[in-house]
């Protein structure tokens, strides 16, 4: 489909440079884009790498060394809404989210996508490590990139179904080392920028930043096979699953993993390695890129980004979620993390995972263990 119009998103990294000088070199009419995010206060150390002043600088200059035109979009008011203030209220709601997969949810395949259609482009492209196969009939599938460290399939299981005709990938096809050869070739001026592996409007580490948001609330840390409080916390949003050191537990000798958090009664539960092993999950939210009759009953799922994937049986599926049968337990699946479906490389959709419906001991002062000496 060269001589197409395509809007290509360009964060002022390597892999979006390569992309707008691939699809020019392939015939596109191409349209650099960025969307800005960082607010007009910007916070010291915030969008310092990718989304920055300076990353929107560099993309404006690689711009020109392809010869493409380059707008600078102004999305801030989207982004806070989508991806800040939910950020937030997840980790208040005991859960641990993932905003790189909101983000190219609801903004980059969303709002982009009807950007794009407004400047005339029928496609949209990304430098995300994602191959993109079109069927004889017509249809597209979204696959795990070739360089297998850089898939990046995980982040986009929520793209609208519909959408995927009209999305390319340029740097799918290829390994990173690759790409930056491409770069140095064209002597593109990001062909070295290092990757950008933090949250881009979070200041140095999570946990502080949480801190900063949401107040600190004293309570219980309960063992969850007796509902013996076993020690004291300031909020169950300082805690992951499957966490065992910094509990600051009352009888510091014996090793116990967060399996439970529950801000309704602000209570950490912890317990053995076993009782955080999970059998299968539930998911809500779910997007499927495939008719959901044709979702097949044995998947592989994968629950974390950097977690291989593991096989599963699916019990039942509908528009609104999915619930699985992993073929072996799971360590500490994480509530809010994605639980992301595939058929061998193909990504089929997925789904936000919810909690575990568990029967929790009653909890009482009463109940509370002697320090240990």
């Amino acid at each position: 489909m060269t001589g197409e119009r395509v809007l290509c998103a360009m964060s002022g990294g390597v892999d979006s440079s390569v992309s707008a000088a691939l699809l020019r070199d392939a015939g596109y009419q191409v349209v650099g884009a960025m969307m800005r995010f960082w607010p007009d206060d910007k916070r010291a150390s915030t969008f310092d790498t990718c989304c920055s002043p300076d990353a929107a600088y560099e993309a404006r200059r690689v711009a020109e060394q392809v010869g493409v035109p380059f707008y600078l979009l102004d999305y801030r008011e989207q982004f806070q809404r989508h991806i800040v203030g939910p950020f937030i209220e997840e980790y208040a709601r005991g859960r641990t989210p993932n905003p790189c997969v909101n983000c190219n949810t609801k903004v980059k395949f969303d709002e982009l996508v009807r950007k794009a259609r407004m400047l005339g482009c029928r496609y949209v492209a990304t430098g995300h490590y994602v191959k993109r196969v079109e069927r004889e009939d017509g249809s597209v599938e979204f696959h795990r990139g070739d360089d297998p460290r850089k898939d990046q399939t995980y982040f986009l299981w929520g793209t609208p179904k519909e959408a995927l005709p009209f999305i390319l990938f340029p740097v799918g096809e290829l390994e990173k080392p690759r790409v930056r050869e491409i770069a140095e070739e064209r002597g593109l001026l990001t062909a070295r920028k290092p990757e950008s592996q933090n949250i881009c409007f979070v200041p140095g580490r999570v946990q502080d930043y949480v801190a900063e948001q949401l107040p600190q609330s004293r309570g219980f840390i309960c063992e969850i096979g007796t509902g013996e409080v076993v020690g004291e916390h300031l909020g169950t949003q300082f805690y992951t699953l499957g966490q065992k050191k910094g509990l600051g537990l009352y009888q510091s000798h014996r090793v116990r993993h967060v399996v439970h958090l529950d801000p309704g009664t602000n209570t950490v539960w912890v317990g053995d390695y076993e009782d955080c092993l999970w059998n299968g999950l539930r998911a809500e939210g779910a997007n499927y890129l495939l008719d959901l009759a044709e979702l097949p009953r044995e998947v592989e799922v994968q629950v974390r980004y950097r977690t291989k994937p593991v096989r599963a049986t699916v019990l039942h599926a509908d528009e609104r979620g999915f619930e699985l049968r992993f073929e072996e337990p799971q360590f500490a699946v994480a509530p809010g993390q994605s639980a992301v479906l595939y058929a061998g490389t193909r990504l089929l959709g997925g789904g936000l995972i919810a909690d575990h419906a568990r029967e929790l001991p009653v909890v009482g002062e009463d109940r509370r263990v002697a320090v240990s000496s």
